[in-house]
């Protein structure tokens, strides 16, 4: 476990001290001395220089308090996975031989700034974002803060146990087969997937371009909503960004039904502890009054398959292609050994993959009139580092039983933490919902998470319990106001 830190980074703590008098120079201080009692070197790829951060801090804090006020992320402490840019900074992808320095700033690293968060560094990942596991980097492995002998979890492996340890009150990620997701699940975080184009993937190297998602690492399902409110929205420079209304949170829908998979599609590869927890937290959300609706899962399992059976991988090949035949011993050799047979798959095989997931598509959305949404486990097993050495395609493959199916079918999900396991170590859910839900995944799992009890990431710090929002309406209702003379009488 880290040291315990001087105060909580949620947002609430930090406003609150903000309020107070706090100055954005004396936080960034403080993150600087965390920074070095944590002491991982296999954490930050790139920091900003002192002085840079020193006089981003000293600008903030000269702004009269009208303009703080203005800025919705004012003085936050953020750090960004290494495959997103940042203007003067190196991006490496953990590839050192890849690596560029932009001149622009990613999409969402621009908005954030602008919303006034403070950039204090990009972190480790898998190589070229390809791996859940977290360990698959020439840079080492991030520490994971509850147990050095488990994975981080990845691709996002450094945004996570950045926030987990006390480091950053938030970070980015990114989200192609669950790279948001498991992550969050093994370091005690809130982990918000967007929906697919809700967020400009501008200004990130792509893994796959048709389906990555840039995620956000958080403390409280609040902390990554107001987050994500600033990052939304669309961008005529990226192809992919769609014009999506995201909506605002709200109370707890008085009516919540949640698909569960039946206890044959409940798979945790011999891991007896979490598979306790999970059936833990279904009574939990049962005594909750939600609506618990056991379903036949394998459909979205061949989804899933289609990731790394089908074409997609494909696509991970034409992202670095150049590269990758230049430089093949460059990569590291797992993610050489997934990414460069893909390059035998053909156009053939990317339309049979493509009608085969337009049917799945189809079918599997039937379920949303049966169930607001779906509970999995976040996390399968938390492996240790020895075990995914031994094994390494294995054990990740298993990692992405409840993530690869999610982006293919253009879902939004949320992870969070629910409790501790049975021998200390931390226990999630996702919420999944269809496309453009992401409003309501976080009204109902800001209530799940803000009422668990758990303390913040991997330190001893309190939860902070939810402000009460106002209700909801009903899931595929809308309240209107309609105006006019003409109307009397009328419904």
């Amino acid at each position: 476990m880290p040291s315990e830190p001087e105060r909580s980074l949620d947002f609430r703590a930090l406003r609150n001290a903000y309020a107070s008098g706090l100055q954005p120079r004396h936080l960034i201080d403080e993150v600087e001395r965390r920074i070095a009692t944590y002491a991982d070197p296999a954490l930050f790829l790139s920091r900003p220089k002192p002085s840079s951060l020193e006089v981003r801090a000293s600008q903030l804090g000269a702004l009269d308090a009208g303009t703080r006020n203005s800025l919705p992320l004012f003085g936050m402490p953020f750090v960004v996975k290494d495959n997103i840019d940042v203007a003067g900074m190196p991006t490496t992808t953990a590839c050192p031989e890849f690596a560029y320095t932009p001149v622009r700033s990613a999409a969402v690293v621009e908005r954030l700034e602008a919303a006034g968060a403070i950039l204090i560094g990009k972190t480790n990942l898998d190589q070229f974002a390809a791996g859940l596991v977290g360990v698959r980097s020439p840079y080492g492995i991030p520490r994971n803060p509850f147990d050095a002998r488990i994975i981080p979890g990845g691709s996002s492996s450094g945004s996570a146990t950045a926030v987990a340890a006390g480091l950053a009150a938030f970070s980015l990620g990114t989200d192609t087969a669950g790279s948001g997701r498991i992550p969050a699940g093994l370091n005690n975080l809130v982990g918000l997937k967007p929906t697919p184009g809700l967020v400009s993937t501008r200004g990130v190297v792509p893994a796959c371009r048709t389906l990555d998602c840039v995620s956000i690492f958080a403390l409280t399902t609040d902390d990554a909503f107001d987050v994500l409110k600033v990052v939304a929205g669309f961008d005529a420079e990226d192809a992919f960004s769609a014009d999506i209304k995201l909506g605002n949170v709200g109370a707890r829908p008085t009516r919540v039904r949640i698909g569960v998979p039946r206890t044959k599609d409940r798979l945790f590869f011999g891991d007896i502890i979490g598979a306790a927890a999970f059936d833990a937290a279904l009574l939990g959300l049962a005594a909750d009054n939600c609506e618990l609706v056991e379903l036949d899962f394998e459909p979205l399992f061949d989804v899933a398959r289609l990731l790394y059976d089908g074409p997609w991988v494909a696509e991970r090949y034409a992202a670095i292609e150049a590269f990758l035949i230049a430089q093949p011993q460059a990569l590291h050799p797992v993610t050489r050994s997934i990414i460069a047979p893909a390059a035998a798959r053909t156009a053939v095989d990317a339309f049979k993959a493509t009608y085969q997931l337009m049917e799945a598509r189809r079918k599997t959305a039937a379920t949303w009139k049966a169930v607001d949404a779906l509970a999995v486990p976040t996390v399968p097993r938390a492996w240790t580092i020895a075990e995914v050495a031994a094994d390494p395609i294995k054990t990740n493959s298993a990692l992405g039983t409840y993530t690869n199916f999610v982006n293919l079918l253009g879902m939004s999900a949320l992870a969070f933490p629910v409790a501790l396991r049975s021998d200390g170590f931390p226990s999630g859910i996702t919420l999944i919902g269809p496309g453009g839900h992401d409003a309501w995944l976080a009204s109902v799992g800001r209530h799940i998470e803000g009422t668990s009890g758990l303390a913040l990431g991997a330190t001893r710090l309190p939860r902070p319990v939810p402000v009460p929002a106002r209700a909801l309406p009903r899931s595929g209702m809308i309240p209107i106001v309609v105006i006019g003379a003409h109307m009397s009488g009328l419904p």
